[in-house]
This record gives C-alpha cells, structure tokens and sequence, in this order.
C-alpha cells in the first residue's frame, strides 16, 4: 500500500494572519442560499502571498518571469526537508553540513514550526527567516526550489529585499508559508501547484503535499 500524501498547505481562513501591510483575508459569501439566491457563491479578497503560497521572479525582479512560466518540475518530484536549529536567520553554516546539490528541491523547518503560527491572528515579526548570506549560498549550489515555513524566505527587519533578489535573479523558486510541524526531516515526494495566473503573476496560492519516500 502507497504511503498516503501529507498536506502541508495552511488552510485558507477569514482574517487569518498575513504579511504585516497587505491586505486582510476576507471571505465572505457574494450570494447564498440562506438569503434567498439558488446557490451559494463566495467571493475572496487576499494578496497572492497568502497562506502556502509562491513567489515568482517577478516579485522582486523587475523584468523577472511570473508564475506563469514557472517549470512544473520544480515543484514536483522529490525534495528533502532539513530541520535546521537556526537563531534568528538561517546561515550559510546551518546548510553546509547537508550537502545541498544543484537541482534539488529543498524545504526548510524551523523553530517557526513549533509556534501554531497559521492559527494566530497577529504577524510575527521575529520569525525564523534566510540571510542573504545563506540565501546566495543555496543560488549558488544550484538548488531549484526553496520552501520555508513562514510567509517570508527574508526577514521582516533585515534582509527582505536581499534574500528575495539573490534566490529570485536565479531564478530559485520559492514555496512560502508551509505547515511543516508535523514532517520529519528526511527525503519525500512534493507537489505544490500554485493557482494558474496570467499577467500579473508574481505570486500565487498554492496547495503542497508530501509523501515519505
């Protein structure tokens, strides 16, 4: 029997907790039945970087690709999680020891995982997030996705623009917001589809699973 697959996606909420500035979730019902209509019809308002979501090149790159370009085998196939003991920001230290290899997908647990971040309405501004020094390490050893388990590879004080331009001008595709508490460190198969967005895709929502390998 197959191993079954882990969702590791965080559930799409009324006012759930989002990057600090952007806008509130709001779901709300456009039509119900309870009010008289034939069906009922929900409307979302959101960033693109809610939730488990994507980043494309062109969130920080000015003519970086979107989304919509992005390499389906990037986000399917096998990856490892590394569970790193990270104070503060990820370092270049904390990843030389595993040995990352060019093409890899990679995705990181923290102590951010311990923290039941999804379920709290405020924005943790401390939370565990890539230096740019560790960011330009994983560029440079040719990793192909990176996922991290907070909305943000950079840090809200330090190192956001930074981390984002060296992992997105390589074009590293980044998984943000992904629930890892429940994932052991080791190796397994992904799927993380983002939503199919044209145009202006410089993020997106998306859905992540993980099997055990």
């Amino acid at each position: 029997m197959a191993t079954e697959w882990i969702d590791v996606s965080i559930p799409v909420t009324d006012g759930m907790v989002h990057w600090e500035g952007d806008p509130a979730v709001k779901i709300e019902y456009f039509a119900s039945i309870e009010k008289g209509a034939p069906c009922n019809v929900s409307m979302l308002t959101m960033s693109a970087h809610t939730g488990t979501h994507m980043d494309g090149p062109r969130h920080f790159i000015k003519d970086g690709r979107g989304l919509e370009d992005l390499p389906l085998e990037a986000v399917m196939g096998t990856c490892r999680v590394l569970e790193l003991q990270s104070q503060g920001s990820v370092k270049v230290e904390d990843l030389k020891a595993h040995n990352l290899q060019r093409g890899e997908r990679i995705l990181l647990k923290t102590s951010n995982s311990t923290k039941s971040w999804a379920m709290q309405p405020k924005f943790d501004r401390d939370f565990i997030y890539i230096s740019r020094e560790a960011a330009k390490y994983i560029a440079d050893c040719g990793v192909r996705t990176i996922g991290v388990d907070y909305l943000s590879v950079g840090g809200f004080y330090k190192d956001g623009v930074e981390t984002h331009h060296a992992l997105l001008g390589p074009e590293v595709w980044i998984i943000e917001g992904l629930d890892l508490s429940k994932i052991k460190p080791g190796n397994y198969e992904l799927i993380c589809l983002p939503i199919r967005i044209s145009n202006l895709a410089d993020g997106a929502p998306a859905r992540a699973l993980l099997r055990p390998i």
